[in-house]
């Protein structure tokens, strides 16, 4: 990703997360984007749609859709949002085998067509998924890393803005852990133009936003009845794809590869990292407590369950 070029992104999965990266990415103008998906006219007709919102937006970003996934080769960053949500009557496992199945042909045809890109996933269960993910492109860890922290961080900064009535962009928070119901939300590092927020909220308060992040993605399930988020999700992951094409090594929480970071190895978990050109450049070990450290292990056992399931289930 030499200085002066034109970066090339592409979102593989083009529903409502992929188009959404696409939207974002094209209106920060990161590069060009391509959407891909087997489903047919699809990713061609969002990518057309976005064309043509360019000249009002502002954007000259070129988007394009294929169902080829050649199309991804000459990427510098490739977003996967490939995957099925959870229906009614599949079990969890039911969802890590299809997902896994799903990710492994998608990180095939990723090796095959774009083997220097730095590999962002969003499909769910995330950090299970971006595990796979490493084993399967065979890529360095650090050019494949998961999008959780930024978005349970982003929720955490709106529910704090909300709460406080403060602008969220003077807010900052830190969230770690598996991107799910054990993510470790931590008040500590959530501060207001500098302002601890335990100075300026009751303890009680807190542990209400602390709650309201871990439930965030239900939340939105919950009122939406047919879906999940995808304005945020796609948002969070452009937000990667900037710090990656921009070189910003901006201080992330991202779902990275552990190697006895906060007590944890071979797995991934939300940490944060400085991440810039080529991926992950440093993953930076916080002081944390005792509490906060049981439950980021805690977090690790969910991941390590699903894992542990892909291997039962013959994917990994």
């Amino acid at each position: 990703m030499e200085s002066g070029k034109r970066f090339k992104i592409a979102c593989v999965g083009a529903g409502n997360v992929g188009a959404s990266v696409a939207q974002y990415c094209a209106e920060m103008e990161l590069g060009d984007v391509v959407l891909v998906d087997v489903v047919e006219g699809m990713p061609q007709g969002k990518a057309l749609d976005l064309t043509q919102a360019g000249p009002i937006r502002g954007y000259g970003s070129v988007v394009t859709g294929s169902n080829d996934f050649a199309a991804v080769a000459g990427s510098d960053v490739v977003v996967v949002t490939a995957g099925l949500p959870r229906r009614p009557g599949m079990s969890r496992l039911d969802l890590l085998g299809k997902n896994g199945e799903i990710i492994t042909t998608v990180c095939e045809e990723i090796a095959r067509h774009a083997p220097s890109s730095v590999v962002i996933i969003v499909t769910n269960p995330l950090d299970t998924m971006t595990y796979l993910a490493h084993k399967k492109l065979g890529f360095p860890a650090k050019r494949v890393v998961g999008m959780a922290g930024c978005l349970d961080s982003a929720r955490f900064r709106a529910f704090v803005a909300m709460e406080t009535g403060v602008n969220p962009k003077n807010i900052d928070t830190m969230v770690l852990g598996s991107h799910g119901d054990d993510m470790v939300p931590l008040p500590q590092y959530t501060t207001v133009s500098g302002v601890p927020i335990t100075d300026l909220l009751p303890a009680e308060r807190i542990e209400a936003i602390v709650e309201r992040t871990r439930k965030g993605g239900g939340e939105i399930v919950s009122l939406l009845k047919t879906g999940s988020a995808f304005y945020a999700p796609g948002a969070s992951a452009a937000r990667m794809v900037q710090s990656i094409v921009r070189d910003e090594r901006q201080l992330l929480p991202c779902s990275a590869y552990l190697t006895g970071q906060y007590g944890l190895n071979d797995i991934y978990m939300g940490v944060p990292v400085k991440l810039g050109k080529g991926g992950v450049g440093e993953i930076v070990p916080l002081p944390i407590s005792d509490k906060d450290t049981a439950a980021l292990h805690k977090s690790a056992e969910e991941v390590r369950a699903g894992i542990n399931a892909l291997r039962d289930l013959k994917v990994l």
